[in-house]
């Protein structure tokens, strides 16, 4: 049966019921469920948009509903075919009988949308199909531990881990967008013969896709129904200072006063872990910062923010445990023990997913930290981190995790940035390891985690950071020379940090970052086996820019010069992204959608408009080829022009990466 119900069109079979509604600009949001109702969750998606006008037609053999550019279809057997400007751009796969086909193909009796119930439970397990597309390129899904950037083909998991950021938001090359509006565990496969989406546990299939004529067309309607990052003022967008770890707030002062003599300015350093005496405590261990206030006061002196870290494993040792366990404000175990976390302590999860949790531990988060001055919050381990990713065993207040644990980060950022909303604060900036549909929406900063001291890892960066641009998010940075297994004592790895920053002066955020080998204990405490403060955990070397040499030292102050010259036009940018949604770190097709060869580049990319960006991916590159669009361009480093259209061969000396600028 199709009928119309104001502007959606529905179609009910046996148990499932199929709704296809108009929701934005060009846009089809697509549900099912096999349930008497739909549960009524936007997930992702903002709350229903205004009514738009849309064309419905049902006839004999089904029926279609037009938005603007896009039109579903749905034959009489529930088989969907979606047009952009009457192109077919997807089709379900469907390999059993169809009275409504030209010809039978029930041999293999595969179905479009296919529903197990799970075992004693309300919910299923759901595999949706689609036909695939010859020839179609596909881009974005947040990010993954891969060079590939163009994801056809690939498989990925639908999945939150340290390094992997699942924002199931795919833009194609056939003009169009499709957002997997599920928070659910699963898989997305993009095979040659057939596109399948599965979850593991849900109640019903929910997708949303939009139609649009440029890539940039495609995202900016994408992030206004699924939100768009706030404006990061000027006072974000130069130098950022961190290591694994500072232990004290001496410690803290005296980096700052260096880089303060030398002339640099720092727009925020940063408090990595372990300035508590027990996870879940989320406080200064008074013994290594007894004063943070006067600490936060001298560095707001200097103009400099003060960022510090968040995690949200509690330790059955911590202050706050069993009022949080006897409060529920905890993720529960389906069996064995409770424990979900066991780096340095016998931990529990918070329960961001839980509106008293996020309220929870703001209120002990402002208590101990804002009151003294801290600015912003480093929210890491947001999957969350668990010792094992299995799923099935952790259960949330929304549910149980196989069915909603993507959604945990961006409910983790919400905590915080709604906590500052009510106590007034203006601008609203936090660092996230984690995030989904909505997360930049809560001044979300993301990086892509902890990842090794490689030129493998740098070169996976650049794939990284476009692709987590085209999924709606435009603030993104990387951990300058990687986070794992740096030697300042290495010039192979000296070379590789050189390069790494070169490269995040022209990332949407510039972060020195990392855990730099050997680990040093010096024994700050007498009894450190009792004392999980400042003196008890490992710390890496020192991971300032003079920590690497003095000629280190020129080329990195040099790079830190440049990225603060570029201050006012990544304001500019950050203005953008805010209106429309527009990536700061760009494909090379998101500015040059009508040049093919711009569809295949992975290893340079677009700053904005104005500036094409070259890094240096391999050790001991003495010149690297740059492909240059149609137009002018002049390489900002000795103001030579070129002419577009072609790739040149450039030098790649060692103080700096070919940068080009737009004419």
């Amino acid at each position: 049966m199709i009928l119309q119900e104001e502007n959606a069109l529905i179609f009910k079979k046996g148990n499932e019921t199929l709704r296809i509604e108009a929701w934005g600009k060009d846009a089809l949001r697509v549900r099912a469920t096999m349930e008497p109702a739909f549960t009524g969750n936007c997930w992702g998606l903002t709350e229903k948009p205004a009514k738009v006008k849309v064309k419905i037609d049902i006839n004999q053999t089904g029926g279609c509903i037009e938005n603007g550019k896009i039109k579903a279809c749905i034959s009489g057997n529930g088989v969907i075919s979606i047009f952009k400007d009457g192109e077919r751009i997807l089709h379900e796969y469907f390999r059993a009988y169809d009275p409504q086909a030209s010809k039978e193909t029930c041999c293999t009796k595969i179905v479009a949308r296919e529903w197990k119930g799970l075992r004693g439970g309300y919910d299923y397990k759901l595999t949706v199909r689609f036909e695939p597309n010859d020839g179609e390129k596909l881009y974005g899904m947040g990010q993954y531990q891969m060079p590939y950037l163009d994801v056809k083909g690939c498989q990925l998991e639908l999945a939150q881990r340290n390094g992997q950021i699942s924002v199931p938001f795919a833009v194609s090359s056939l003009g169009y967008g499709f957002m997997w509006n599920n928070p659910g565990v699963g898989r997305a496969s993009f095979g040659k013969n057939m596109t399948e989406w599965l979850c593991e546990s849900t109640k019903e299939m929910d997708y949303w896709v939009v139609a649009g004529d440029t890539p940039a067309e495609i995202v900016e309607k994408y992030t206004s129904v699924v939100g768009r990052a706030p404006v990061l003022t000027d006072d974000y967008l130069g130098f950022w200072q961190c290591k694994l770890r500072y232990r004290t707030q001496e410690e803290v002062l005296t980096v700052a006063r260096k880089y303060k003599e030398m002339g640099i300015h720092l727009d925020v350093i940063v408090i990595d872990f372990f300035h508590w005496i027990r996870q879940g405590d989320w406080g200064f261990d008074p013994e290594y910062w007894p004063d943070p206030k006067a600490m936060c006061d001298e560095l707001h002196a200097m103009g400099t923010k003060v960022m510090i870290s968040i995690w949200p494993s509690v330790d059955k040792k911590s202050v706050h445990y069993y009022d949080m366990l006897d409060k529920g404000l905890l993720v529960r175990t389906e069996r064995g023990t409770n424990q979900t976390y066991d780096f340095m302590g016998d931990c529990i999860t918070f329960d961001a997913t839980n509106p008293e949790a996020r309220k929870y531990i703001w209120e002990v988060a402002k208590k101990n930290y804002v009151d003294y001055g801290i600015d912003m919050f480093w929210l890491d381990n947001a999957e969350p981190d668990y010792n094992i990713y299995d799923w099935e065993n952790y259960r949330y207040h929304m549910g149980p995790a196989l069915a909603c644990t993507n959604i945990y980060p961006k409910c983790y950022n919400q905590a915080f940035y709604e906590g500052m909303v009510e106590m007034g604060k203006k601008s609203i900036v936090n660092l996230t390891r984690s995030g989904w549909f909505g997360s930049q929406k809560y001044g979300a900063v993301l990086w892509n985690g902890d990842v090794q001291s490689t030129w493998e890892c740098l070169q996976d960066s650049i794939a990284q950071g476009i692709s987590m641009g085209l999924s709606g998010f435009p603030w993104w940075n990387t951990d300058i020379g990687g986070f794992m297994y740096g030697n300042p004592e290495d010039p192979d790895f000296v070379e590789l940090l050189e390069r790494w920053a070169q490269f995040a002066v022209f990332s949407p955020i510039m972060r020195l970052h990392g855990d730099r080998d050997p680990h040093d204990t010096p024994p700050l405490c007498k009894d450190p086996q009792q004392d999980y403060g400042g003196g008890y955990l490992y710390t890496g070397r020192p991971n300032e820019i003079w920590s690497y040499g003095e000629k280190a030292q020129e080329i990195l102050e040099a790079q830190i010069k440049l990225r603060q010259s570029l201050v006012p036009y990544i304001s500019k940018l950050s203005k953008e992204a805010a209106k429309t949604g527009a990536p700061v770190m760009r494909a090379m097709f998101y500015e040059f959608p009508e040049d093919e060869k711009c569809w295949d580049l992975c290893d340079q990319y677009m700053f904005g408009s104005d500036y094409l960006v070259a890094p240096v991916l391999k050790a001991g590159m003495k010149t690297r080829k740059v492909y240059l669009p149609a137009g002018k361009w002049t390489d900002i480093r000795d103001g030579k022009d070129y002419d577009g259209g072609q790739t040149v061969e450039v030098a790649t000396p060692i103080e700096n990466i070919p940068v080009f600028k737009k004419n």
